[in-house]
């Protein structure tokens, strides 16, 4: 195949949770604009309408599905709808979480609960069963994604959020795990790990007097990430471009692991 071959999605279905906005509106976006069909699945229907008119400008097919990861029965739905639809799914990106700013020493329980369950649990158990889609098929993609604060530690004024750090970690060793016992199937499992993007998680950040000092002054790029930034290595990880790669998390953060 030639490049362009490489890394066409054409005839491909891909499932995008947390596509309604943000980072995952960004990766559904790329997915189609390469030629794949979306389903695109947020716990706010109207984000995933107005996502999904968006993307049906590029002339692909694209279905919108509400889906609470704290339900299973959601998930399960999110898996008939797609297959319904499509009758396959050749990607899935785990994009969709939630996280909860409290003091370290006072996080209540309950909100650590609800984070790990959105963020690990629900992720697992979408790989679980799409996996057994993929094995039918003969081959599949998985990208997973995590974030540049699952790789070190961060302080309470950088970030306040410890179950979301925490399940973010889980998330790096549940792909390599998932890579090796997949492997056997043609599945691929990867993640991205994305570093500060420009997204309405942002905007809370944006609003601190010393913004430029405390986030862009950490990365070496001085800018937050984009659309763009984002959409190249999701369609590289669900493109026949990578193949041969599984077990991988890809970094996207401007340079801010490296110092």
């Amino acid at each position: 195949m030639n490049v362009r071959e490489l890394f066409s999605l054409r005839d491909r279905v891909a499932v995008v949770t947390g596509g309604g906005r943000g980072i995952g509106r960004f990766i559904a976006q790329g997915l189609a604009e390469a030629g794949a069909d979306i389903v695109i699945a947020s716990r706010k229907f109207d984000n995933c309408v107005a996502a999904a008119k968006e993307v049906e400008r590029l002339g692909v097919r694209v279905l919108p599905v509400q889906c609470d990861l704290e339900k299973e029965e959601d998930i399960s739905r999110l898996i008939e709808a797609a297959m319904k639809a499509f009758g396959r799914i050749d990607i899935l990106v785990n994009n969709a979480g939630l996280t909860w700013g409290a003091p370290t020493l006072q996080y209540p329980m309950d909100k650590w609960e609800k984070v790990i369950h959105v963020n690990l649990r629900a992720v697992f158990l979408l790989c679980k069963e799409v996996a057994k889609v993929m094995v039918k098929q003969g081959k599949g993609k998985i990208i997973n994604i995590t974030s540049v604060l699952s790789f070190r530690g961060a302080t309470e004024e950088m970030n306040a959020a410890v179950a979301y750090n925490a399940s973010k970690g889980a998330i790096n060793a549940l792909t390599l795990d998932l890579a090796v016992k997949l492997a056997g199937h043609h599945i691929n499992v990867n993640a991205i790990a994305p570093g500060y993007f420009d997204t309405d998680l942002i905007k809370y950040a944006k609003q601190d007097k010393d913004f430029t000092k405390k986030f862009l002054g950490k990365i070496p790029m001085a800018r937050l990430g984009g659309e763009e930034d984002i959409k190249g290595a999701a369609v590289f990880l669900a493109s026949d471009a990578s193949n041969y790669v599984t077990g991988h998390i890809l970094c996207v953060d401007g340079g801010y692991l490296s110092w």
